[in-house]
């Protein structure tokens, strides 16, 4: 197995302090916003033998199993992040599979340069993910039942924002959803500025269940993704509890550090809450305007003590384990290939002693067994 040597991202959303925080070392000053672990090409991981994308292109089946790249090719199919969010990320879509693979062809016929700040879609891949808190954390997650969003609204007692509130009213409620952030994202940028800001002051002075989108506005003035935001769920996760965020689903993490695991694709689609491009036509087509509860998901335990993260993808597949002390070791082997990080205590694999926001990688069939005091995640696929 590998020790990773994995890259930290300076997003300016990014807490300065949870990150090294959780790996015992002082804070630079800057902001330390995902720990990327794994092959993405943008930030891959690094190992005695090379970079982890160069690991695995030397000998594909070795590293991954047959399995794996029958199923999935010669790539590691998915990435692993710490995510330390200290500021509202962007509200974002992510494609389904078919989206991607034809939006990845149309771009790529028309020439757009792929680090174009206009592109869409910079891989053919879809981008399911699962958010897993490590501290309490708050995100936003799927449409809100649109009546509940109308209360919420107009509660502020914003005049400008009465249309807005009569066209959530309407029905079918995709419908009404899907008018309402058409006409958010279309209208007049001045004018809805003022609208922000009318919306934040009240806000601000209502608290409660409006207080998230008191500090939404904080971070980002007159954006009209502050409005957009209030018609989604607003979601708070306890240590151990996690979302799956399938495709069409808008969300954005507000606050507090996790553990992240996603198809590995890059494919972003942004609704607001960012100065960075937002394609609205495009964002209509892959948005999915269904209200529900967002899902929040418990780690279900199987008889080996593993606790894992139920999703109806075969990518990733999230677990942990919860060492306690003088436990007999565990053997973690698979068919598949394996990332394992520690979040506390310590833990032995044999080779490596991992302590918290340390990992190796595992390639298939790879004998392992785990012990010492702490609590160890698994990332590996399902074939």
């Amino acid at each position: 197995m590998d020790r990773l040597d994995n890259t930290v991202r300076p997003y300016a959303w990014g807490s300065p302090t949870a990150i090294p925080a959780l790996l015992g070392v002082e804070p630079t000053g800057e902001p330390q916003a995902e720990m990327w672990m794994g092959a993405h090409p943008g930030a891959p991981s690094r190992t005695a033998r090379g970079t982890l994308v160069e690991v695995i292109e030397a000998d594909p089946e070795r590293e991954l199993g047959a399995a794996t790249t029958a199923k999935f090719g010669p790539r590691l199919p998915f990435l692993l992040k710490l995510l330390a969010a200290g500021a509202p990320l962007s509200l974002q879509v992510h494609p389904d599979l078919r989206q991607a693979r034809a939006g990845h062809e149309d771009e790529e016929r028309r020439g757009i340069p792929v680090d174009a700040p206009h592109r869409n879609y910079k891989d053919a891949n879809h981008k399911p993910e699962l958010i897993c808190a490590l501290t309490e954390f708050e995100g936003l997650c799927g449409f809100r039942e649109p009546a509940r969003a109308a209360a919420l609204l107009d509660g502020l007692g914003v005049d400008t924002l009465k249309p807005y509130v009569d066209l959530l009213h309407a029905r079918p409620e995709d419908a009404a959803l899907r008018e309402v952030l058409t006409a958010l994202l279309t209208a007049d940028r001045d004018d809805m500025a003022h609208t922000v800001a009318e919306a934040a002051a009240a806000c601000d002075r209502l608290g409660g269940d409006w207080a998230p989108y008191a500090g939404i506005a904080h971070h980002h003035p007159g954006d009209p993704g502050v409005i957009a935001a209030m018609l989604l769920n607003h979601v708070r996760l306890q240590p151990g509890e996690a979302l799956f965020l399938g495709a069409g689903v808008p969300h954005a993490y507000l606050s507090g550090l996790g553990v992240e695991i996603m198809a590995n694709s890059d494919n972003v689609l942004r609704c607001g809450l960012t100065p960075k491009h937002v394609d609205v036509p495009e964002l209509l087509r892959i948005v999915r305007f269904e209200p529900g509860d967002p899902g929040v998901l418990r780690p279900e335990a199987a008889p080996d003590g593993e606790e894992f993260y139920d999703t109806p993808v075969d990518e990733f597949r999230l677990s942990r384990h919860v060492l306690p002390e003088g436990a007999a070791a565990r053997a973690l082997t698979l068919p598949t290939p394996q990332i394992l990080l520690c979040t506390a205590g310590a833990v032995d694999t044999g080779e490596h002693r991992l302590t918290p926001g340390h990992s190796v990688f595992v390639p298939a069939d790879e004998k392992v067994e785990v012990s010492g005091a702490g609590t160890l995640f698994r990332a590996t696929v399902v074939v």
